[in-house]
């Protein structure tokens, strides 16, 4: 990845300084349920104000595709960012079909309106981004979770005013680099999740980098049956089979080994509470499916932590909503996590899923680095150009 311009690179004393931010939270009765994203924006805020910024923020909230709906409003948002900052914050209503003026004087906080209001957000629509760029004299990205969006306020805006990446993208991209542009090796990556469908780029992206990649979850059930192992009633995408087996093929090729589990646990159906047992894979009952590792399974992945220097996970390793069906899930984050601890692993982790699962386990705390990004995360696993993050780089 090219070097990108940071806040070091630009004076923001009495600018206005505009900043998209994803303010994408969970509301309940108008009010915010959890603000890790904002809480993770605030170093940046506090910076640019106690350097005479006025700040300007941009953020989107659901999916309101180009129209007013008001319970898709960000104002609920206003009150939990003036907690979080400690002084208060101007909520700016508009329906963005004409932006209004931002005195946005030094030291003060604005809080525009949803961006998704707008038809031509979504578009990337250069009027727009016009328009949005016309609020400030510096625009700061410090979304990278809105990152694989080329939409107005993620990459339009940056080609009207100079644009900068805040600390949090700042942050996130140098983790990002050190776990898969230049990582210290061995580098495992840990790939869960219900479907391989959904995880076949990264995969294949994956296998030409890392030099294992576990396969947990769901989708490792698809590589068994691959292998010609029966795995009863378990999800599985049979129709996959074909595509599993060239997947095992062209990382064998590359050097890449694929780790899978060597026994089970299973159940007959899927629920807190239900009896299950520990199996060898070639014992599976045809009216059993596989919920989670076993031991031997988790020893091995143990002991493939214990020799790697990087890892990279995106994906829990079994159905860790359902105790006890979340023991493997707790066993390998709660290890990688001491291995960090310790200074002997660098471990960097994302997707929705991964995060619940990270924090179930208790394990969240001590990785290096958690990605609260979901789909750019995903995508840049994948070794695709982020549009947000091009648009940031020194040419």
């Amino acid at each position: 990845m090219p070097a990108f311009r940071t806040l070091d690179d630009v004076n923001v004393a009495n600018k206005k300084v505009v900043i998209r931010l994803d303010l994408n939270v969970p509301i309940k009765d108008g009010v915010v349920t959890d603000t890790t994203r904002i809480d993770r924006v605030v170093p940046t805020l506090q910076e640019l104000l106690k350097k005479g910024a006025g700040v300007i923020i941009l953020a989107h909230f659901d999916r309101p595709k180009g129209k007013v709906i008001p319970e898709m409003s960000l104002k609920p948002v206003a009150p939990a960012l003036e907690k979080a900052l400690g002084q208060p914050v101007t909520f700016v209503f508009t329906d963005w079909q004409s932006a209004p003026a931002v005195a946005a004087k030094p030291g003060t906080v604005t809080l525009m309106e949803n961006t998704r209001y707008h038809a031509g957000e979504e578009k990337n629509d250069a009027g727009f981004a016009r328009m949005l760029g016309g609020l400030g004299d510096i625009f700061v990205n410090d979304a990278f979770s809105a990152a694989h969006r080329a939409h107005s306020s993620t990459e339009g805006i940056a080609h009207v005013i100079p644009a900068y990446a805040g600390r949090a993208m700042e942050a996130e991209l140098k983790a990002l680099q050190a776990a898969l542009e230049k990582p210290t090796r061995p580098l495992v990556a840990v790939v869960g999740g219900a479907k391989v469908s959904s995880k076949l780029e990264l995969l294949g992206n994956l296998s030409g980098i890392a030099n294992t990649i576990v396969i947990g979850g769901g989708m490792a059930n698809t590589f068994l049956a691959a292998q010609g192992i029966n795995v009863g009633k378990s999800l599985c995408e049979h129709d996959l089979i074909p595509t599993a087996k060239d997947i095992l093929e062209k990382a064998k090729a590359q050097n890449c080994t694929l780790l899978l589990p060597d026994d089970a646990v299973v159940a007959k159906e899927f629920k807190a509470g239900a009896a299950s047992r520990v199996v060898k894979l070639n014992d599976v009952a045809a009216d059993e499916m596989i919920v989670d590792v076993g031991p031997i399974s988790i020893a091995k992945v143990k002991a493939c932590f214990d020799g790697a220097k990087t890892v990279v996970w995106n994906g829990p390793m079994g159905a860790f909503e359902i105790a006890p069906f979340d023991a493997a899930t707790n066993a390998v984050a709660q290890h990688a996590a001491a291995l960090t601890k310790a200074g002997k692993l660098v471990t960097v982790a994302g997707g929705g899923d991964t995060v619940s699962a990270l924090n179930h386990a208790g394990a969240a705390a001590d990785f290096t680095y958690i990605s609260t990004a979901g789909g750019a995360f995903l995508e840049w696993l994948e070794g695709k150009e982020l549009p947000g993050v091009k648009a940031l780089e020194i040419k």
